[in-house]
């Protein structure tokens, strides 16, 4: 990392700023019938925000009095000031924080709160326990964990508005566990540590101009360590602000039509900075097509409300080189990044004026690349994560030389740039940025007995395709209804086939798609279902699942 780059202490240059009337959250308001916005934006300054979160801070600091340790938080949230609120108490009061997503199925969740000591709910948060309680006989809560309400931040009267840093643990100190896509049923937890977040953030701040996120955009849920470095910490450390898109209003990603619905709101938010999974890159794109003759403030005034620039940040599954250069000829480019949560999110990441199209960037200054003899990507970072909380198959390794094995392929061009070719696993990502793990929902359909054999594709995909090998005659209505009612029963709306291909046992296609011990050619399977996809596209519809939830 370079001499002259400052170090970032979060909660330290967060509590500098605990008595500013800045505004530090909006939450946008809903869009009428007409476009326009059906109110005024709702806002809370960082002296409310970071006030509201000290009061919270001070209780958790007062049970780790009393049971000798920091405690384990369990946060249910939609994006919201509540979220945030929440967040920056456990970080100023040394907890834990365990985000977990409300579209998780309850046993996801249970996995992941199996060891919380609290656990802290929004109203949606709220709903989404009851839902996990009606459809499970199985605890999703530890006995004797309470849940505890977070309501709109607020700073009781007489409160302190600032006090000095609380006394934490070490910098080694885990203070998230964020979840991580395995090959089971329950996902495993990457346990962040204090000091990575500040290394992370340290080298983010070297690469990025700061006015850049000024106005921050979220439009993904904050459950990702991605959108809490990017969407909260990076506008926060310079005293801008993060906006939210109207109660609720479907995430990116949680929902097939989320992103055009997300664009309605752009002009509102005027936003300078946001991160967007690659569906939303092709949505700018047809937007820049429709006017190709305006000039590049005209088209930023247009779509984001002001005369620019915006930095918009992509990640999860590649945009194809040709879509974003058709972006920057317009004047909107799109940088690309690479990370995962064992690094505390993000390794590379193209930056303004250090853009090269097909690359996901150079490394941050506190990473280091390097490429295995089977063209495996290794890091060495000082922001590496702290382990799991269960392993499995799909689990990293950290080697004795310190290097991440990433289970991605790549290359490093002579300018440092990096490359992903391929994934040496068979975790899919869709393009919405959504993992999915192919294995284990695969082994889950075919619990249906007249599911001979199954294959889901996902790589770059809007949704979940799947390609089911039924009995010879079976009514394929019938059968359709079955899979798509287990899939609601027994899958998240990440994991479960929201376009739904069959395949008669007798179809010539069959060995073609499947070996003989039945592993799926995924390559093979994927062509198949977009060729018959595309070829009944006008003709019956497959059914298609509209709540694509994030895992």
């Amino acid at each position: 990392m370079p001499h002259d780059t400052p170090r970032v202490s979060l909660a330290g240059r967060l509590l500098e700023q605990a008595d500013s009337d800045a505004v530090m959250v909006r939450v946008l308001a809903a869009v009428g019938p007409d476009g326009a916005p059906a109110g005024t934006a709702a806002a809370w300054s960082y002296r409310e925000i970071i006030g509201a979160a000290l009061v919270w801070a001070g209780r958790l600091e007062r049970w780790a009095g009393e049971h000798g340790r920091p405690a384990r938080v369990g946060l249910l949230a939609e994006n919201s000031p509540e979220w945030v609120v929440a967040d920056l108490a456990l970080l100023f009061g040394g907890a834990v924080e365990i985000p977990v997503p409300t579209a998780f199925t309850a046993e996801q969740a249970a996995s992941l709160l199996e060891s919380a000591d609290i656990c802290l709910v929004d109203d949606s948060g709220a709903r989404a326990l009851e839902r996990w309680t009606r459809s499970t006989a199985a605890a999703v809560l530890p006995a004797g964990c309470p849940v505890t309400p977070i309501g709109p931040p607020e700073l009781p009267a007489g409160a302190p508005a600032a006090r000095p840093l609380p006394e934490v643990p070490a910098q080694d100190a885990v203070v998230k566990v964020i979840h991580t896509s395995g090959t089971t049923s329950a996902p495993k937890g990457v346990r962040i540590r204090r000091h990575g977040l500040d290394e992370l953030l340290t080298s983010l701040r070297a690469r990025i101009r700061p006015a850049d996120f000024e106005r921050y955009l979220s439009v993904v849920p904050l459950s990702l360590l991605i959108e809490q470095v990017a969407g909260l910490y990076m506008p926060f450390l310079t005293g801008g602000s993060v906006s939210f898109l109207p109660p609720g209003t479907a995430l990116v990603g949680t929902a097939a039509d989320a992103g055009p619905r997300m664009l309605t709101l752009l002009r509102q938010a005027r936003p300078t900075a946001l991160v967007v999974p690659p569906t939303v890159a092709a949505l700018f794109l047809a937007l820049c097509d429709e006017q190709p003759r305006e000039s590049v403030r005209e088209r930023h005034q247009r779509i984001f409300g002001h005369d620019g620039p915006v930095f918009i940040a992509c990640g999860g599954a590649p945009v194809p080189a040709e879509v974003l250069r058709r972006l920057d000829a317009y004047g909107l480019t799109v940088h690309e990044g690479y990370g995962l949560s064992e690094n505390s999110s993000v390794v590379s990441w193209n930056v303004p004026g250090e853009v090269r199209f097909g690359t996901v960037g150079r490394p941050l200054d506190h990473v280091k690349a390097e490429l295995a003899e089977d063209g495996e990507l290794l890091i060495h970072s000082t922001s590496l994560f702290a382990g799991y909380t269960r392993e499995d198959p799909s689990s990293v390794v950290v080697d004795e030389q310190g290097r991440l094995h990433t289970g991605d392929l790549a290359e490093i061009d002579e300018d440092g740039y990096l490359r992903i070719t391929g994934r040496k696993k068979s975790m899919v990502i869709t393009a919405s940025g959504r993992n999915v793990s192919p294995e284990w929902v695969e082994s889950r359909y075919r619990e249906l007995g007249f599911i001979r054999e199954a294959a889901v594709v996902a790589d770059g995909l809007e949704q979940v395709h799947g390609l089911f090998v039924v009995d010879a005659g079976l009514d394929h209505a019938t059968a359709r209804r079955r899979i798509d009612a287990f899939g609601r029963e027994r899958l998240s709306g990440i994991e479960r086939a929201a376009v739904i291909h069959l395949m008669p046992e007798d179809d010539p296609g069959y060995a073609t798609c499947f070996t003989v011990t039945g592993r799926p050619r995924r390559d093979v399977v994927r062509a198949h279902v977009l060729r018959i996809h595309s070829e009944s596209h006008h003709s019956e519809p497959h059914h298609t699942d509209k709540n694509l939830e994030k895992a």
